[in-house]
């Protein structure tokens, strides 16, 4: 088979799918190429549906990764509105929820994640929001306004990314939290306390250490928020963001290894070798850190649309990276380089006073993670530095006064 007779087949018309498909025509691939979503929409930019897109409201084409006319122009057979149901891995062939079946010489897995719902009594009412794709978004700008009142569960960062951007359009906004801080599966709790203290000062209110055991509803919509400790917080809607779980059961149906995501190789490829699995779905190799993790980022997404795409046409891989992301709240930048993995201390280098500062996760001399609020300078050279496993001065890391190119040993 040459690879001007193959047929990519790629499920999930996300970041990472819409990716994928550009990334192979810019590659070289002339073969066929068929980009299955289940959104009626082309790939689109996700994270401004909590920051930016959100506030300003304004309309999804402005969120497009590539005009419409992208796919057919570059011989991209695009179905929208369309989910993949079965995949029969010896027929090489996947069933559509039209009944269409459709044969593959390369199959990619890139159907995401979708947010974890709470199960508990009321759970059912109108008013009930989450926050994965511009629907939902559409359905949540409609809800917050001046004098409507926002209870956000979850005090993760699209949580507190919600929370900003509805006290931006006048909403008054609750934050409650299971966990005794913010952020706490993410964050060290210096950047936890440096989060809920600048929220606060805008105005939203938390409820920390509080879990929601149910919904109080009038007229079939939601009305309150029902806390273990016997109160109920009021609200017109209720944004629940609690996490996410990988839509791998097509993948683990058809007998692909699967661990909470597809289990993937440095190539983005399955155990089945015509298979890949990039963006949201995927749990892949992370050198850095010795270990398999699944991430859900957009450096994330193109990184793995470089690797998948790459073994597909025969080109070389794509130099590895350090992982990153970023989160927008009110005037504040934060940006996260690394995973603060098997860590022994933390060093914050300038001061949360000034709003500008950047707190680097050690082991040892080297740096694993950095989180730095306002400070790109401070990230950037961070970034590089875990991704070169150079050794700093700890002493010099600490001293804003040192410039980061002077930090390294």
């Amino acid at each position: 088979m040459s690879r001007s007779d193959a047929h990519v087949l790629i499920l999930g018309a996300g970041h990472a799918g819409g990716t994928v498909a550009a990334l192979l025509r810019q590659y070289g691939f002339e073969g066929s190429i068929t980009l299955v979503g289940q959104e009626p929409i082309a790939p689109y930019h996700r994270p401004p549906l909590s920051k930016a897109w959100l506030k300003d409201g304004s309309d999804t084409a402005s969120l497009a990764l590539k005009p419409l006319e992208f796919y057919a122009g570059h011989g991209i057979d695009f179905r929208p509105g369309v989910r993949a149901e079965r995949l029969a891995r010896q027929a090489r062939a996947v069933t559509l929820s039209t009944g269409e079946v459709l044969t593959y010489d390369f199959l990619i897995i890139a159907t995401g994640a979708r947010a974890i719902k709470l199960p508990v009594e009321g759970s059912d009412l109108a008013g009930l929001l989450e926050l994965r794709t511009a629907a939902d978004a559409r359905l949540l700008r409609a809800a917050i306004g001046p004098g409507l009142r926002l209870a956000v569960i979850g005090g993760g960062y699209i949580g507190l990314e919600v929370a900003a951007s509805g006290r931006a359009l006048g909403a008054e906004v609750v934050v409650i939290e299971r966990e005794p801080r913010l952020l706490a599966r993410v964050a060290c709790p210096e950047l936890s306390a440096f989060f809920l203290d600048y929220h606060r000062k805008q105005g939203v209110s938390f409820e920390l250490g509080a879990t929601v055991v149910g919904f109080e509803g009038r007229d079939g919509r939601v009305t309150g928020v029902k806390l273990d400790d016997g109160r109920t917080i009021a609200c017109d809607a209720a944004l629940i963001g609690v996490g996410a779980t990988p839509n791998d059961e097509i993948a683990a149906d058809a007998g692909l290894d699967t661990a909470r995501g597809v289990v993937v190789d440095l190539e983005a490829r399955t155990t089945d070798p015509a298979i890949f699995a990039i963006g949201d779905v995927a749990r892949r190799p992370m050198p850095l850190y010795d270990r398999m993790f699944r991430m859900e980022s957009v450096p994330n997404a193109l990184e793995q649309a470089k690797q998948a795409a790459s073994a597909i046409v025969g080109r070389a891989a794509p130099p590895s990276e350090a992982p990153w992301q970023w989160s927008d709240q009110y005037d504040l930048k934060l940006q996260i380089a690394g995973y603060a993995f098997d860590v022994d201390r933390v060093l914050l280098r300038g001061d949360p006073a000034t709003a500008k500062f950047a707190l680097f996760h050690l082991k040892g001399d080297q740096i694993q993670s950095v989180e730095a609020v306002n400070s790109p300078q401070d990230f950037m050279a961070g970034k590089q530095l875990i991704a070169s496993r150079k050794t700093v001065d700890l002493d010099k890391l600490g001293d804003p006064s040192v410039a980061m190119k002077e930090v390294a040993a």
